[in-house]
């Protein structure tokens, strides 16, 4: 399956909208594991393999590959993968969702603390 592009059809979406576009390549398995390991900087292919918890190495070309070909990573050299200036982006633009995922995390444990306290546990 080809990586999800702008303006072309994509799973839930016949126009190929962008943000849909990007729904569907960052949807699919992995793949917003690999961006997110590779925001530090450059990764060769087993150590980014590692990273994400050493997920199979055949996902991990496809998704390597389906990420390159939508743009957002590149080849920083012969063995290491980077992101890049749009895929950095798209890290800028997760970080909000990261606070915001704290912030949800926070609330389920107070919820979850207040119904074991009810519960006499």
């Amino acid at each position: 399956m080809p990586a999800p592009s702008p303006g072309t059809p994509v799973r839930g979406s016949r126009t190929g909208r962008p943000i849909m576009a990007a729904l569907d390549l960052l949807g699919r398995r992995w793949a917003l594991r690999v961006i997110w390991e590779l925001r530090e900087g450059p990764l060769g292919f087993r150590p980014l393999q590692q990273r994400c918890d050493r997920m199979s190495s055949s996902v991990l070309r496809v998704r390597l590959g389906e990420l390159e070909a939508a743009g957002l990573v590149e080849r920083a050299d012969e063995t290491d993968y980077a992101l890049t200036p749009i895929g950095l982006k798209l890290i800028d633009a997760i970080r909000p969702l990261t606070k915001w995922a704290n912030a949800w995390a926070d609330t389920l444990a107070v919820e979850s603390t207040a119904a074991d306290n009810d519960a006499g546990l």
